[in-house]
């Protein structure tokens, strides 16, 4: 399988995966923080295990965008949500708080950093089509529309670990929280 993913030096390049295994390590090594909330968990290895299946049939990669795009959606309402009001709660806004507010920048999404290029305007709406239109064309048109999203998967990892840095930080190494609240 050979697939668009960004590498070193190469925002737009392409990986090959000659055998399954080496695909299954590389989405497996995807995974988010452990110490994360379980139902975030759940989302993003539901996530995985459709990226998983795209060794079978690469448009099940375009199901697993969408369910990663969930968990990411899940986690800025967990994160962020308290902070905007209820009627301009969308998940556009949201993505905007993690930069506006919070301190998002390509420096602290390790995926650009070991890369290269951007993902800042993806992330606010700055370029086309960014996250919440991807999550929304896939949502309410046709989710297997185009080719997969080259790093879509390790771009929401990051964004997800960063919205938990905090609850990560406070959290010991080994324990794994039932919920957060």
């Amino acid at each position: 399988m050979i697939i668009a993913w960004p590498s070193p030096g190469l925002p737009g390049g392409m990986i090959q995966f000659n055998q399954p295994d080496e695909w299954r390590r590389f989405i497996i090594g995807l995974g988010i923080d452990s110490r994360i909330p379980d139902i975030v968990q759940f989302k993003f290895r539901r996530a995985q295990a459709l990226y998983l299946l795209g060794w079978i049939d690469l448009d099940v990669l375009k199901a697993g965008e969408l369910a990663a795009l969930i968990a990411l959606e899940l986690t800025l309402m967990d994160r962020y949500g308290g902070q905007i009001p209820k009627k301009k709660r969308s998940f556009a806004t949201l993505l905007k708080h993690m930069v506006d507010t919070d301190g998002l920048d390509d420096a602290h999404i390790p995926m650009i950093v070991r890369t290269g290029g951007t993902a800042i305007g993806f992330v606010t709406g700055a370029s086309e089509p960014c996250l919440s239109q991807r999550r929304n064309g896939m949502a309410h048109g046709d989710p297997f529309d185009g080719l997969p999203v080259g790093g879509l998967l390790e771009l929401i990892r990051d964004l997800i670990n960063y919205a938990y840095r905090d609850f990560i930080a406070n959290t010991p190494p080994g324990l794994r929280p039932a919920h957060h609240g």
